[in-house]
């Protein structure tokens, strides 16, 4: 019976290794494409802003400071901030040099919508205005390297994207993010492997809400980001939408950076915590099978390999060699010793206290917390998981 149970976690881990689109690979990047002829469509960033003061000056200098050929603005949202956000902004759109920016006092919040969503509403409504061709969906912590609005053109353009996304590279400095950012990174990737998402064959969909350009006419013909009015997880809900209106791409990348800090585990956790049940669709049972084939996955090899004796010990050993093995290019991408990789087991397991904590929050009342609002319904309607 040991024995069988330390196969399966084995067979579990070959199955990840070559059958999930080499989502372990890390291959999937800005840098790994083709140079695209150049394009220059017209495009309006539009920025959803709250409480941002520390990271909104960084955000904006590197978006007005864009070298892009084309027609190009910014379009910001203050979403009824607390702090200085707004001021700053607005400071900065009057020293802008060359790039327009808006800065909009964000209506308040009507029921049914998410905070973000709904200021993101509010900034496509101002730049339809413009007619541009594209939307560049960002937040206010990501900073740009200044050729990055020309490559997202130029291979939206190309490629016929609908929606041409970036991963941000994630702050990495202090212990907690060393430990836990590279992991959040990996377990997207393994729910979303990048070269399924962007194959047009397959209906599995995903995006990173920090860098997204969408093609504005198929996100009118999708109905607007009000079919996703109440999503946590906007951003895969979004990839989801407009992969139904053509295709899609996904990628990482070295060139957009997310500055926020994750300076203890408990900013971590607040990460995690926010959208993890919203993403097993807010149902016990799959939040129990979720916690049961973590277990199986994450704790059996090393269980094993510890306090297990022959086959039953090298199975152990094999399994944990091969998991931290796929966990080796992310750590690589991060700049961190691959020895991270034998701690995945007890990552992953920080990860489903993450998730159960999701789910008592939501029991409470207090799901889905971001910037002081409690934002998960209590009966989920149009957050789906994405498949």
């Amino acid at each position: 019976m040991i024995t069988g149970i330390a196969a399966l976690s084995l067979i579990i881990w070959l199955y990840l290794l070559l059958f999930r689109g080499g989502y372990w690979l890390s291959s999937v990047r800005d840098d790994t494409v083709s140079p695209a002829p150049s394009a220059t469509p017209h495009i309006i960033a539009v920025i959803p802003a709250r409480n941002e003061a520390d990271s909104i000056a960084d955000s904006l200098g590197s978006l007005l400071t864009q070298d892009y050929a084309g027609r190009f603005s910014i379009v910001l949202v203050d979403d009824n901030s607390e702090d200085a956000t707004a001021a700053i902004a607005e400071r900065l759109a009057q020293a802008a040099p060359k790039v327009p920016l808006t800065v909009l006092r964000g209506a308040p919040l009507p029921a049914g919508w998410t905070g973000k969503l709904w200021a993101v509403k509010q900034g496509i409504a101002e730049a339809a205005k413009g007619n541009p061709d594209f939307l560049l969906l960002t937040d206010a912590d990501i900073v740009y390297e200044p050729q990055v609005v020309s490559w997202l053109a130029s291979h939206a353009v190309a490629g016929c994207y609908v929606l041409t996304s970036l991963m941000a590279r994630l702050r990495c400095e202090t212990f907690a993010e060393r430990a836990f950012i590279p992991a959040f990174i990996y377990f997207f990737e393994m729910l979303y492997p990048f070269r399924w998402v962007n194959n047009p064959h397959r209906k599995l969909a995903a995006a990173a809400g920090g860098c997204m350009l969408v093609k504005a006419d198929a996100l009118s013909r999708a109905g607007g980001i009000e079919v996703i009015r109440d999503a946590l997880i906007d951003d895969c809900t979004l990839g989801k939408v407009m992969k139904e209106q053509g295709p899609i791409w996904l990628g990482r990348t070295n060139r957009v950076h997310s500055i926020r800090p994750s300076v203890g585990i408990g900013d971590i956790h607040a990460m995690v915590s926010r959208s993890a049940y919203a993403q097993l669709r807010y149902s016990p049972v799959l939040l129990a099978l979720t916690i049961l084939g973590m277990a199986l996955t994450y704790w059996v090899a090393p269980l094993a390999a510890l306090f297990g004796d022959g086959t039953v010990r090298l199975l152990g050993f094999g399994t944990w060699a091969l998991m931290a093995v796929t966990f080796w290019p992310t750590l690589r991408f991060y700049g961190l010793s691959a020895l991270w990789g034998l701690a995945l087991p007890a990552i992953a397991t920080a990860y489903m206290a993450f998730t159960l904590s999701s789910a008592l929050q939501h029991m409470l009342g207090r799901g889905g917390r971001w910037k002081g609002r409690n934002q998960a319904r209590m009966q989920n309607t149009s957050v789906k998981k994405v498949s």
